[in-house]
């Protein structure tokens, strides 16, 4: 009998699923896609529990008429495309005609669509890749698509989708950018019943407010460029108007939202000069391009796209954006409304948000630009000149680490010999062992006396007596024949650090209520983070709670942290947003609480009671080994041995 199989449908939907069908939010993409492709002006979006138990899209395109129906769900099926060649000039966002079968396979899903023209509309359901009868139904027109209970019949996948928050959290993201990549279509998103997401088709400055807040318009330069054939359009927010993540940055290719190295590159490092580090800018940006040039079938869920000549749309863009961030003359032909028919100067309102966002122009390489290698070479990409060897975009390095290892080929067993190989097999296992024994010991060994070491370097001073202050720094004391010099900044800093670290893990912490409640405002991607772990910024001694849409409330906070930069404090949490790490929550409340006992501490340079220096000896308890939480050693031993060689009374 044979061992290679050939797959039931039932089988390699499910498959392709796994690739096509990630979460919610991609059976949420797929839907809105096809409905854009059948040139729909008003698209509606429901979810019930994250997308779990409901998914239901409804437009008012083109629809599919009743003999396409069957077909639809079929694997490979599609309208967008019928020949080899159209994979040249793909102009549609779906293409690929996998999507519905997979999703389909997964997932229990009803279409009903009435198609242009058509008296009367028509309903198919299809349950894990089984479809039913075509039947009559009640519809205007367009399409209406729904998915019920994603993943059902595989239970694995499941399993590893995020809370309901979590997953409402990237179907929003995806809404989000649907709405500002289709800034002529009106969209309806409503989450459990509730409005949360609406536009009305009025254009890109419609869209961004609906977005991001009507504010954020004032916040931003408005660009129309072409450069060698790359139409660059959208918003670019300025250098002083930053975020804490990248979930404000969006590009879209013919259309398309993609998340593209080159792309981000190019921007990225148009903006370098201005941004601190860990900061970043807010930009939506409408790339066309012309599609023979571009490659959009290079991932599974078409969420990157690959260029002809990156170097080209790098300098492009990096270009344009270096143009309206400096404040050069090009940029006048860049930014709408910058450009007076009867003046060369800059408009008012240019000139304005320059001013405003306090971004300062220097030439590239100047002293004070810290990326000016990187820029070189970038540029140097950019105008296709020869890179320095060993050197790629951004200064990382490029060098093989290959011929590092060497490995012993294993020796040929002849044949016939096979019990002579089982003994000699049996030889090399024993030997492998008692080698991995020897080598255990001599680990043991190691550790044992990495282990008597450190006890060697926690010295418990008893007998230690205080001989006086050096710079009203160093405390010194003597115990035998060695001295100890006691930071007593770093000494302070570390018991401090330490009892707040005790009170936090203990959950005793003593809240301290804001007069006025500090308010959060964020975008849906990073209220579903937040509210993930809101119990966790609780436990730490915040009261912590939901304010409104895409809003928190801080109405106490830790009575040690009372003091703490509450903005900052959140966008130190908010930079793990997309990223696969889940918070850095116990991170971050280290260095605030670093932050305070530094504050607390006696400082260098006072000066301290004798009282005092006896009480901070105290506490230390003789541990010299401590380090303050910045990593600072808080004593240093000096042995009789080391002075007497210092001034030369031993050799």
């Amino acid at each position: 009998m044979g061992k290679i199989n050939i797959l039931d449908s039932s089988i390699y939907n499910r498959i392709a699923a796994g690739e096509v069908v990630e979460r919610p939010a991609s059976v949420v993409k797929e839907f809105v896609e096809n409905a854009l492709d059948a040139r729909a002006e008003n698209i509606a979006i429901s979810i019930e529990r994250g997308g779990k138990d409901m998914i239901l899209v409804t437009d008012d395109g083109s629809g599919i008429g009743r003999e396409d129906l069957r077909a639809a769900f079929l694997p490979h099926a599609t309208s967008k495309i019928a020949r080899a060649e159209d994979l040249d000039v793909i102009r549609t966002l779906g293409f690929r005609g996998e999507a519905l079968a997979s999703i389909a396979s997964v997932a229990n899903v009803r279409i009903r669509s009435r198609a242009a023209g058509a008296a009367e509309a028509f309903e198919l359901s299809c349950s894990g890749g089984k479809m039913g009868e075509i039947v009559p139904c009640a519809l205007g027109g367009g399409t209406e698509i729904a998915a019920e209970n994603l993943f059902f019949n595989t239970p694995v996948r499941a399993k590893f989708m995020k809370s309901d928050k979590g997953e409402e959290g990237e179907i929003s993201n995806i809404v989000a950018r649907f709405v500002l990549g289709n800034p002529r279509v009106a969209f309806r998103y409503h989450i459990d019943g509730k409005l949360a997401l609406q536009s009305f088709g009025g254009g890109e400055d419609e869209a961004l407010a609906a977005v991001y807040g009507g504010n954020t318009l004032s916040q931003c330069y408005k660009i129309d460029a072409q450069k060698h054939g790359v139409c660059i359009r959208g918003y670019l927010g300025n250098p002083a108007f930053t975020k804490a993540n990248r979930t404000y940055q969006s590009t879209f290719v013919n259309g398309r939202y993609v998340i593209n190295n080159t792309l981000g590159s190019a921007v990225a490092n148009a903006y370098a000069s201005y941004l601190m580090k860990r900061q970043y800018p807010l930009y939506v940006l409408y790339i066309d391009i012309p599609p023979e040039i571009v490659d959009v079938n290079v991932h599974p869920n078409k969420s990157d796209v690959r260029f002809e000549n990156n170097q080209v749309i790098y300098g492009c863009i990096y270009s344009v954006i270096s143009a309206v961030l400096d404040g050069n003359a090009s940029a006048l032909e860049y930014v709408v409304g910058a450009k007076k028919e009867d003046s060369a100067a800059p408009s008012e309102s240019y000139t304005k948000a320059r001013e405003e966002s306090g971004s300062v122009s220097f030439p590239k390489g100047e002293p004070g630009d810290d990326n000016a290698s990187d820029r070189k070479a970038d540029v140097c990409a950019a105008e296709g000149a020869e890179r320095p060897r060993g050197v790629s975009v951004g200064g990382a390095r490029t060098e093989s680490s290959a011929g590092l290892f060497d490995f012993a080929k294993p020796s040929q067993m002849k044949g016939g010999a096979l019990l002579e190989f089982r003994d000699s097999a049996a030889r090399e296992r024993e030997a492998r062992d008692a080698q991995g024994d020897a080598v255990f010991l001599e680990n043991k060994r190691y550790l044992e006396a990495l282990e008597q070491k450190a006890k060697q370097q926690k010295l418990l001073l008893e007998r230690a007596e205080y001989r006086g202050c050096l710079f009203n720094t160093y405390l010194i004391y003597e115990e035998g024949e060695d001295a100890y010099l006691i930071d007593q900044h770093a000494a302070h800093e570390r018991l401090i650090f330490d009892r707040l670290r005790e009170e936090m893990e203990a959950r005793k912490v003593v809240r301290q209520p804001l007069l006025v409640p500090y308010v959060l405002s964020v975008n849906r991607e990073e209220f579903s983070f937040l509210y993930e772990n809101a119990e966790k910024i609780r436990e730490i001694g915040f009261e912590f709670e939901e304010f409104g849409e895409n809003s928190f409330k801080v109405s106490a906070v830790p009575l040690d942290l009372q003091d703490i930069d509450l903005r900052s404090f959140f966008d130190e949490l908010l930079r793990e947003v997309g990223s696969l790490r889940g918070i850095r929550l116990s991170e971050v409340l280290r260095d605030k609480i670093a932050m305070s006992a530094c504050k607390h501490a006696v400082k260098g340079g006072m000066i301290l009671t004798e009282a005092e220096k006896e009480k901070l000896f105290e506490m230390l308890r003789g541990d010299m080994g401590l380090k303050c939480p910045h990593g600072r050693p808080v004593a240093v031993k000096l042995s009789k041995h080391e002075i007497e060689k210092m001034f030369k009374r031993i050799v």
